[in-house]
């Protein structure tokens, strides 16, 4: 039992650094609520789930090849790019006045599966630390604790998520017309700071 509120405390911890997910749960949840926050967080889960099942696998030299390294960068550039641009531009639309930006759950879901899909750095992190944690917990103490260590993970993860909803989501109870534009135009920045990123780092993997 030690060793899963170790391992879900790690969970909570590799959540906690504001990130692309974050900035995108604060922006969703003061707009629309808690539901799509934490869809957001689900959907990036599910993506370090798929990554999870790569590494422990041995498939995970797949995505550290140049090609796919190149591939994620460019394209999770476009969708952060595309994400703070758009967030950026309904900053001044009201939610109730913009039929368009109706949120659905599925919309809300691929956008946090996507995001985290196409994050190199989410790759790299899980390969150092899932891949580490992988090889002790059998070299240790046998499958079974892999599974146990694993879900002490995820469920720190899905506590991180739930709290980021929450907070994301008491600003639309309570915060003001204002402060959601802020929040939104903030969120909209930091995608944007980060697509940039992701787009300087293709363009040293194609330079290089």
């Amino acid at each position: 039992m030690h060793a899963f509120f170790t391992y879900l405390l790690l969970g909570i911890s590799l959540s906690a650094p504001i990130g692309p997910i974050n900035a995108a749960q604060l922006d969703k949840g003061a707009r629309y609520g808690f539901t799509a926050a934490w869809l957001i967080g689900l959907g990036a889960m599910c993506a370090d789930l798929l990554y999870m099942l790569l590494i422990y696998f041995g498939l995970a030299h797949f995505l550290t090849t140049p090609f796919m390294k190149t591939f994620l960068w460019l394209f999770g550039c476009f969708v952060l790019l595309y994400t703070g641009v758009d967030t950026l531009r309904n900053v001044k639309i009201p939610q109730n006045d913009n039929p368009r930006e109706v949120q659905s759950s599925v919309s809300s879901f691929r956008s946090g599966f996507i995001m985290a899909l196409t994050n190199p750095l989410n790759i790299l992190f899980w390969l150092g630390i899932y891949g580490s944690i992988l090889a002790e917990s059998v070299q240790n103490y046998g499958l079974k604790q892999v599974l146990w260590h694993t879900s002490g993970i995820f469920v720190g993860i899905l506590l991180w998520d739930v709290a980021m909803s929450t907070l994301a989501s008491s600003f639309h109870k309570f915060g003001n017309r204002t402060t959601l534009r802020m929040i939104s135009a903030l969120a909209g920045l930091s995608l944007i700071g980060f697509g940039m990123y992701f787009g300087y780092q293709a363009f040293k993997q194609l330079t290089g």
